[in-house]
């Protein structure tokens, strides 16, 4: 099934405002500069019909890939039955403008990529933690937060960490 309404926005999006194209899962994508991302926003919604800021996460590609980070922004319209996905990349110091203004579903959702990517947003209008105690110091979804106290077992090391495995007392 083709969604022709969603590859004729990302077709007028890619005119406007640059980027690459691509397509996952039958879904078409636009991968846009972090400065692009508040009026891409603003033209989805008061030109293309697109409602709705489905969600709103990262992907931290640490060690891996420069920039650092993807923001992905799903967006959809209920009017059309669709969705598209803008992807922003951007590196672990940049802030990224809050779309906000735009789509009010934004806050908490880019209050949540603060809390657990670090991702700053200029212009949100409560940028504080929203899932972790407030003097909690990390973001726990990076890739280089250490994960805890427990070494992961293999085969090779499975006696050594049994040896040091605390045990409850009888």
């Amino acid at each position: 099934m083709t969604d022709e309404h969603a590859h004729q926005t990302i077709e007028a999006l890619q005119g406007a405002f640059g980027g690459e194209t691509g397509e996952y899962a039958g879904d078409p994508r636009l991968v846009l500069p972090a400065d692009q991302i508040l009026a891409a926003a603003a033209a989805l919604r008061n030109q293309h019909g697109f409602e709705y800021l489905s969600g709103l996460t990262a992907v931290d590609y640490w060690p891996a890939q420069d920039p650092r980070f993807h923001l992905v922004y799903h967006f959809s319209s209920y009017r059309h039955n669709s969705r598209v996905e803008i992807r922003v990349p951007i590196a672990e110091d940049v802030e990224v403008v809050s779309i906000t203004p735009e789509y009010w579903s934004a806050n908490w959702q880019e209050r949540e990529l603060f809390d657990l990517f670090g991702i700053r947003f200029t212009g949100h209008p409560d940028l504080r933690r929203i899932l972790m105690p407030h003097d909690w110091e990390g973001h726990p979804l990076r890739k280089d937060y250490p994960l805890g106290y427990e070494e992961v077992q293999f085969t090779f090391n499975r006696e050594e960490i049994a040896a040091r495995k605390p045990r409850p007392s009888e």
